[in-house]
């Protein structure tokens, strides 16, 4: 009897697994499918986006598939229209959504640089900049310090707005294109003299 039990368990155990992750696959399947409409109706035959379809797609993402990646790239994709067409309050709605509760570091860091520029076009730079305090990934540092010297220069911080690029500079590649943040250095330097 105990066997026949133990045999009962696995078998269910396995059955149950099995079901877990086909359940898994359909739901990123769904939230894929739905991704993909966000991208690709999102657009009105001007080629500009939709915000209300945007914003109506954005929504059922998180409602059905909330704190999933696809809900969570949804949400910047709906906070970049949001910018585009002016509207900066519900583009910050929706980054601090990811920023309190990100699906993983990646999405952190993109929702936390992109909100921090939001914050900076609503004139809240030393709150843009609070949000990029701490350590930021290598893959995102130079972006993330540029940020910062951008804010800073808006705050009349030249200093630590030149020691900010400088930390951007260095943390770039041998190879990458330089050319914006050289300029931004030379500004500043050109306003020391």
């Amino acid at each position: 009897m105990p066997l026949l039990t133990g045999a009962v368990l696995a078998l269910v155990a396995v059955v149950g697994w099995q079901g877990w992750q086909k359940y898994q696959t359909s739901q990123a399947q769904n939230a894929s499918m739905l991704y993909q409409q966000l991208l690709e109706t999102a657009l009105t035959p001007a080629g500009e986006p939709d915000a209300a379809k945007v914003a109506e797609l954005g929504n059922q993402l998180k409602n059905e598939f909330g704190g999933s990646h696809y809900a969570q790239y949804g949400s910047l994709f709906v906070a970049k229209v949001a910018v585009e067409a002016g509207k900066l309050d519900d583009a910050a709605r929706e980054l601090q959504v990811i920023v309190d509760s990100p699906a993983d570091d990646t999405l952190a860091e993109l929702a936390r640089q992109r909100l921090a520029s939001v914050l900076a076009a609503q004139d809240q730079a030393e709150k843009a900049l609070a949000l990029l305090e701490g350590d930021a990934e290598p893959a995102y540092l130079a972006s993330r310090e540029e940020l910062k010297g951008d804010l800073l220069v808006k705050l009349g911080r030249d200093d630590e707005a030149h020691a900010a690029y400088l930390k951007a500079k260095a943390a770039l590649a041998e190879d990458a294109a330089v050319g914006g943040l050289q300029m931004k250095l030379d500004d500043l330097a050109k306003g020391d003299a």
